[in-house]
C-alpha cells in the first residue's frame, strides 16, 4: 500500500534556477539604457498590465478548462512478496478562471474505477468505484498584479494570498510535501519572502503511522508554520518552522486484549539552500530537526517464570508521553548540459535518525518505549525511494544516482520521448533500529534500479511507463527474493 501511495503522491517538482549578467561600465550609455528600460516599463504598464475597466468584467475574465482520461496498470510486489494487480480508469476534470491577472479561482476534481485481480486489493475492499473528489480547490490573489493592472505601479514588495486545497511543498520536501485544507498567504519584499500554512490534510490522507484505525482514509492533521526565504543572486536559502498537530478521531484501538491509544504530535525545524553552483551545477541541501511528543508502545514482551520453565509473551503495559528527538537531511545535485537532449545527471543523498528500541519505525503498536525518547524520524514529506522499495524516510540512508535525456530531440516522431533511469543504495542509518518492515540487525538493506520513460506522443496524447526492482539484502531480510513495481498508463487530453 505504501507504494502505491507513493507513487500517486509523488508529484513534487524540484525547480533550480540561476543566470549571470555582464556589467556595462560605459556610464552614459548605462544611464541610456536605464532611461529606456524605464520607458519600456512604463509602456508595458500601459499597454499590458492595465487594465482596460471600460470592458465588462466578465469579458476581461481568462477562463480555461478541460481534462483528461487516464488508463492505469499496476503490477506491485508487497513487503511478503504477494503480488497485487491492478487497473485504474480515473477521470480528471478541472477549471480555471483569472480575472486581470490578480484573482484566480482553480478547480480540480476525479472520479476513477480500480479493477483489482482476484484478491488483490491493498485494503480488502476489492475492486470499485471511487467516490469522486475535488483534490485541489483554491482562490488566489496577487497584489503586485493588481496594483499594476488597476492603477499602473510597480510595487517591489508582493502580498500572495490563497485558500483552499492545494500542495505544499518547501525545501527538498523532508517535512512538508502534503495536500492542505486551509490558507498559505506568502509575503515578498525585496530579497526576502515568507511562506506560512495553515490548515489541516483531507480526510482522505494517508497517515504516516499505518497501525492506526482507518489511516489510508480518515485522518486529519492541522499544520502551521512559516519558511523565510532570502534570495541572493541565484541562491536561495532558507529557514523553516512547522507545528504538526494530530487531530485524529479515530485514535483508540484494541487487539489482543491490548488497547492502543494513539497522538503522534511533532513539530520540525528545518534549514537549507537551493540555487545553481554554475550554468550547468544546481543543487538543493536541507537540514531538519524533529521535536515534539508522542505516546510509547502499548504493549512489552515480558518473562514469566513456570514450574515447566520460562515463557515470554507479549502484555499491556501503560503508555506514556514520551519526547521526540529525530533529524533527518537531503543532498541533491543536478548536472544538466544544457545539449539539444535536455540531458540531465543526479546525485542524492539522504539520511534519516532511527530509534533502536522500536520494533517499527512508523508505528504506536510495536512503537517508542514507555519512558524513553523517540529518535525515529517521521515527517510528512515527498521523498521519492524507490518505485519498488518505497519504504518512508526514518531510519534509512540512501544514495541515489540518476539520468534521463530526450535521446531523439531531433527527430519529428520522437523527439518528444524521455527516457531516464535511477539507481538507489539503501542502509539502515542505525543497525540495531527498524524501518517500516521486520529486518533484522544489519546495516545494508539492498539496491534498486528504476526505468523511467515519458512519451508525449501528439499533444494531446502522453503515454508512460515506471518499472523499479528491489534487491534485498539476505542479512536483512532473510530473504534475498526480489521485489517488483511496474506502471504504464495513458494521458488523453481533452
Amino acid at each position: 500500500m505504501r507504494r502505491l501511495s507513493l507513487f500517486i503522491g509523488l508529484a513534487a517538482v524540484f525547480l533550480f534556477s540561476g543566470a549571470g549578467f555582464g556589467q556595462v561600465t560605459d556610464t552614459a550609455r548605462d544611464l541610456q539604457l536605464q532611461q529606456r528600460l524605464q520607458e519600456l516599463q512604463g509602456f508595458e504598464l500601459d499597454t499590458r498590465l492595465l487594465a482596460d475597466t471600460a470592458i465588462p468584467p466578465d469579458q476581461r475574465a481568462l477562463i480555461d478548462y478541460g481534462g483528461y482520461f487516464s488508463p492505469q496498470y499496476y503490477s506491485i510486489d508487497d513487503t511478503n512478496n504477494d503480488n497485487h494487480g491492478l487497473r485504474e480508469y480515473q477521470l480528471v476534470g478541472y477549471i480555471r478562471a483569472n480575472f486581470d491577472g490578480a484573482n484566480e479561482i482553480f478547480v480540480r476534481a476525479s472520479v476513477a474505477y480500480d479493477d483489482y485481480n482476484a484478491g488483490d486489493s491493498f485494503d480488502g475492499f476489492g475492486s470499485r468505484l471511487i467516490d469522486p473528489d475535488v483534490d485541489r480547490a483554491y482562490y488566489r490573489f496577487d497584489l503586485q498584479r493588481y496594483e499594476a493592472a488597476y492603477d499602473g505601479k510597480l510595487i517591489d514588495y508582493d502580498v500572495n494570498f490563497e485558500g483552499g486545497r492545494d500542495l505544499v511543498y518547501w525545501g527538498n520536501g523532508l517535512a512538508m510535501g502534503a495536500v492542505i485544507d486551509g490558507v498559505t498567504p506568502k509575503f515578498s519584499w525585496g530579497p526576502l519572502t515568507l511562506s506560512t500554512v495553515a490548515g489541516d490534510t483531507p480526510l482522505r490522507t494517508v497517515d504516516i503511522q499505518p497501525d492506526r484505525p482507518a489511516f489510508d482514509f480518515n485522518t486529519n492533521r492541522g499544520f502551521f508554520g512559516g519558511m523565510l526565504t532570502l534570495t541572493v543572486g541565484s541562491q536561495h536559502p532558507y529557514v523553516y518552522g512547522i507545528v504538526q498537530r494530530d487531530w485524529n478521531s479515530q485514535n483508540v484501538s484494541t487487539s489482543g486484549g491490548i488497547t492502543t491509544r494513539y497522538a503522534y504530535n511533532s513539530d520540525y525545524i528545518g534549514a537549507g539552500s537551493t540555487g545553481s553552483i554554475t550554468d550547468h551545477v544546481q543543487y538543493g541541501i536541507e537540514g531538519v530537526f524533529e521535536c515534539g511528543n508522542t505516546l510509547s508502545d502499548s504493549s512489552a514482551l515480558q518473562t514469566i517464570v513456570t514450574p515447566f520453565g520460562s515463557l515470554e509473551q507479549i502484555e499491556p503495559v501503560p503508555q506514556t508521553r514520551n519526547n521526540i528527538d529525530a533529524y533527518a537531511a537531503d543532498l541533491k545535485i543536478d548536472y544538466v548540459p544544457q545539449d539539444v537532449h535536455n540531458s540531465r545527471i543526479s546525485l542524492e543523498g539522504i539520511v534519516a535518525s532511527g530509534d533502536p528500541d522500536r520494533v517499527l519505525t512508523n508505528t504506536t503498536a510495536g512503537g517508542n518505549a514507555p519512558n524513553t525518547p523517540d529518535n525515529a524520524f517521521n515527517g510528512f514529506g515527498l521523498v521519492s525511494t524507490g518505485l519498488a522499495f518505497g519504504a518512508p524516510v526514518s531510519n534509512l540512508a540512501i544514495f541515489r544516482a540518476g539520468a534521463s535525456c530526450f535521446p531523439w530531440a531531433l527527430h519529428d516522431g520522437l523527439r518528444r520521448l524521455q527516457v531516464g533511469m535511477d539507481v538507489y543504495w539503501f542502509n539502515k542509518c542505525q543497525a540495531r533500529a527498524p524501518i517500516d518492515e521486520t529486518t533484522n540487525s544489519a546495516t545494508y538493506l539492498g539496491w534498486e534500479p528504476d526505468l523511467y520513460v515519458n512519451w508525449e506522443v501528439v499533444s494531446d496524447i502522453t503515454l508512460t511507463l515506471r518499472y523499479g526492482i528491489f534487491n534485498p539484502n539476505l542479512k536483512a531480510f532473510g530473504n534475498d527474493k526480489a521485489r517488483q513495481f511496474l506502471y504504464t498508463g495513458a494521458v488523453i487530453a481533452f
